[in-house]
């Protein structure tokens, strides 16, 4: 029996590898892993032939694991028989049960989180009874695959390369792409999936409403978001990135009708209402804008922003940016008064 200090740490690492059923690993691959969580973790790494051993170790007293081993797209796989076991499974406590009963009561009720059969099968297993609903989240009714949302999740938390087929609303010729999943984020009532193309690591948004088909490559390596995959939309409203664009500095003026709703309700996290010296220097500056407030954001310019921007009419007034946003919005506006003049002719 292994009795060096980390030995259990090590069956904790090789637990949860064993019985992953998303990937398909190599006795090899595993040592890897095992290492790699090792090192992360503080302690030194160990050679394949313990880790060879510590799988044998398992097999027998007192975890008598039933391990198969299998051959998959050429290599001899690893891994538990059963299906969702584990040498450290154990009874809930009352209290944790009590705690789960809580948390699941909420989350159940979220609409727009159709078809998460985990999420069903563990209210079950915790004979968590139906309650009305008391929290609402809005949801795009064109999003006809609404499996899509359970699958991209699952294949996201178990870090799993998939095979994307979509279609865009200009072309419904279907393509397909090896892609790395990162995030699912909603924005404006529709899904976005966001993640890394595999042939180049290039971050890419797909719109859930696009996607025909998401098919699991367990075989293929997932390789990480080298950063926080969050931070790379501070800088914008919605969810198109344009990486190669400058964080821009707007200013404008939104009149007395809107402002409350603009304070209370930021078009975008940086943004600052402007009060004492530097409300009364734009004021001199615009002395045709009568009341409202001046407020600023700091971002990137995408068709996001310029489109809510825009939405206000002539309730809010950009005044400067670093880029000449004021542009793209005029433009708009002009082809927009263009357009109702062709329709009362």
């Amino acid at each position: 029996m292994p009795t060096n200090k980390n030995a259990i740490t090590r069956y904790k690492y090789l637990d949860d590898l064993l019985s992953d059923r998303h990937h398909y690993y190599s006795t090899r691959e595993i040592w890897e892993k095992c290492c790699e969580k090792l090192v992360d973790n503080g302690y030194k790494d160990v050679t394949l032939r313990c880790i060879q051993d510590d799988i044998k170790f398992l097999e027998y007293a007192p975890f008598y694991a039933d391990i198969e081993r299998f051959r998959k797209s050429g290599k001899l796989c690893v891994r538990y028989q059963k299906d969702g076991y584990s040498i450290f499974k154990k009874e809930l406590s009352d209290e944790e049960a009590s705690l789960l009963r809580e948390v699941l009561s909420t989350l159940g009720q979220f609409e727009g989180l159709d078809n998460f059969k985990w999420l069903d099968d563990f209210k079950i297993g915790l004979g968590l009874d139906e309650q009305r609903q008391i929290i609402s989240f809005s949801h795009n009714p064109y999003l006809r695959n609404s499996n899509l949302l359970a699958a991209l999740f699952d294949d996201i938390s178990n870090e799993v390369v998939v095979k994307l087929s979509y279609h865009t609303f200009a072309d419904k010729t279907t393509r397909s792409i090896d892609f790395h999943p990162y995030l699912l984020k909603q924005y404006n009532d529709r899904w976005f999936v966001i993640g890394a193309a595999d042939s180049d690591g290039k971050i890419l948004t797909f719109a859930l409403d696009r996607i025909d088909d998401v098919e699991p490559q367990p075989e293929k390596k997932y390789i990480k978001c080298p950063d926080d995959i969050n931070d790379r939309f501070e800088d914008i409203v919605g969810v198109t990135l344009y990486e190669d664009r400058p964080v821009e500095h707007i200013v404008f003026w939104v009149s007395d009708a809107s402002k409350d709703y603009v304070e209370t309700k930021p078009i975008h996290p940086s943004q600052i209402l402007y009060k004492g010296d530097k409300e009364e220097q734009l004021r001199h500056e615009y002395p045709n804008l009568n009341g409202g407030s001046f407020f600023s954001i700091d971002c990137i310019r995408n068709y996001e922003l310029i489109r809510i921007l825009c939405s206000f009419g002539k309730e809010l007034v950009v005044l400067r940016s670093d880029n000449n946003i004021q542009d793209a919005i005029y433009q708009r506006i002009c082809e927009m008064k263009e357009n109702y003049e062709a329709s009362r002719r």
